[in-house]
């Protein structure tokens, strides 16, 4: 049974999001077939699409916010007119962050026996420090404002996390979820690039990113580029062709941003065999790309459309190929070319491994997933079951740092805690550094331990695990709960420290803080 309860946690951490509990039996259903248990989800392609009341189509959404600000223009201008301030309208974005969690002291002494396991992961004091994601400062203490109506972009923003959230907590595995979040990531947007990028950000990863996580890498690369979220992402709504007719009338020219996030960051890789004159190609090529805005001359307001008047026009020459002047379709063939380039194989395969194995991919594993996504053309899927077929993948030890994000759904579905609101989650997602579909900047969160193991980091989940001892702990066997988690394949170590905690509420945050719990 060990043998089989180690497989079993290594098919729900490394591929899903960690066992369910209550009477879910997910440990238990992974133990009889742990390649199995986490193929099943691959089966159900409709599964990954997200579909929940209230949730609207981007052109809908975009409609929503040019309507939004113009009710806000008007109300500016109805209060200048009548010589009055005009009423604050509510803030654009929910900040969802609290002031830092007290710390339990005794807690963090027991901790401390914990911690001692998961300690081979840290850094040596002389090597180099990789990047690492540092927590939001609390704010100084203020006195309430008054309760502000949620806006539209609000509402949505919490909508789409809320959706999310609940279906990576009820689902049996999460193989697909997870498969979700890492595409997300990799072509991230931010949602605190302006009010289009917010509420445009649940929808991005809906309509681009969900329908071809199953399917083949040029379609969603495809989607993803031609996608509004992203074309406001990266300002390609604003690059014109020097000799189009705009770029002559408005005596402007080409924004490079989104044609080098594509090399870069979304195919081709730092080092990938482009030059600068290939950026620069690429960004002519894909001049106008872009979405109708709110007088709706080009389309439907706030859906994807090709200005021809903003394309510049004559052949390109990308990567040693010429692309004859055929409009959008020259933009859309070079797309294609570059996601079958054997760079492209290279970079996606190597940091699909370092997710879910390892932070120092297994190079023959690198190898095998290159060659399947060459040899099938793109087939996600097919990418997805090599890697689950492989031996690399179940025999690589469980040293993996959770992400904030991975480590908070996992705990609601070990305390079986489907969330009604987002609130808390989006709170502490910002606590810890990694705010929902906000990161930095377009290369993402990053995907290595390091970045989420610095003290400060840890010390602010053990102040949430305590959080959640305390409210839930007298309520709940902590011990019943980590035979839901792990079984036979927790280690001595964390038995021993929960069953010496001092009260329940203690036991339950040591198990959220332990080995079993935190890495994956």
């Amino acid at each position: 049974m060990a043998r089989d309860s180690q497989a079993a946690l290594v098919a729900l951490n490394r591929f899903g999001f960690g066992a369910r509990g209550g009477a879910s039996g997910d440990l238990i259903n992974a133990a009889s077939d742990p390649r199995g248990f986490v193929k099943a989800e691959l089966a159900r392609a409709n599964g990954v699409l997200l579909e929940a009341p209230g949730l609207q189509s981007t052109p809908q959404l975009g409609q929503a916010v040019f309507a939004y600000q113009d009710q806000v223009k008007q109300a500016r201008e109805a209060a200048a007119k009548a010589g009055t301030p005009p009423e604050a309208p509510p803030p654009q974005a929910p900040t969802d962050q609290k002031p830092a969690l007290r710390r339990n002291l005794s807690l963090n002494t027991a901790a401390t026996e914990i911690a001692g396991q998961m300690a081979d992961a840290k850094p040596a004091d002389n090597a180099a420090k990789p990047e690492t994601m540092q927590p939001n400062a609390a704010p100084p203490p203020a006195a309430k404002p008054a309760p502000q109506p949620l806006n539209v972009i609000q509402k949505t923003f919490r909508a789409e996390a809320l959706a999310r959230l609940q279906r990576a907590t009820l689902v049996e595995c999460g193989f697909t979820e997870r498969l979700v979040v890492f595409w997300s990531n990799h072509f991230c947007i931010s949602a605190s690039k302006g009010e289009l990028a917010r509420i445009w950000a649940g929808a991005f990863e809906r309509e681009a990113i969900r329908p071809h996580v199953l399917g083949r890498f040029a379609d969603m690369l495809k989607a993803v580029e031609q996608h509004p979220a992203m074309l406001f992402f990266l300002d390609n709504q604003q690059s014109l062709g020097p000799d189009s007719r705009a770029g002559q009338n408005r005596k402007r020219g080409l924004n490079e941003n989104l044609a080098r996030e594509i090399m870069e960051l979304h195919t081709l890789g730092v080092g990938g065999g482009y030059t600068q004159d290939d950026v620069t190609s690429l960004a002519r090529i894909i001049t106008g790309w872009t979405f109708a805005g709110r007088q709706g001359q080009l389309g439907t307001p706030g859906s994807f459309v090709f200005n021809t008047n903003a394309h510049q026009p004559g052949p390109q020459m990308l990567l040693g190929k010429t692309y004859e002047p055929t409009g959008l379709a020259q933009g859309e063939a070079a797309l294609a070319d570059i996601a079958r380039h054997p760079s492209t194989a290279n970079f996606i395969a190597t940091k699909f491994v370092r997710h879910f194995v390892a932070d120092d991919p297994p190079p023959a594993l690198v190898a095998r997933l290159r060659d399947v996504f060459v040899k099938t053309d793109g087939d996600l899927k097919a990418m997805a079951t090599a890697l689950v077929d492989s031996d690399e993948a179940w025999k690589a030890p469980l040293t993996k740092m959770r992400s904030p994000y991975d480590f908070l759904v996992a705990s609601g579905r070990l305390l079986a805690r489907v969330p009604e609101d987002p609130g808390g989650y989006l709170n502490n997602l910002n606590l810890l550094g990694q705010p929902m579909w906000s990161p930095a900047g377009p290369n993402g969160f990053p995907d290595t331990s390091a970045a989420w193991a610095a003290p400060e980091g840890m010390k602010l989940r053990l102040d949430i695990a305590a959080q959640m001892g305390a409210r839930l702990g007298p309520n709940i066997d902590p011990l019943d709960l980590l035979e839901f988690a792990a079984a036979d394949a927790a280690s001595i170590e964390t038995r021993k420290t929960i069953e010496r905690a001092e009260s329940r509420q203690q036991a339950l945050a040591l198990l959220l803080m332990s080995p079993e719990m935190q890495r994956r």
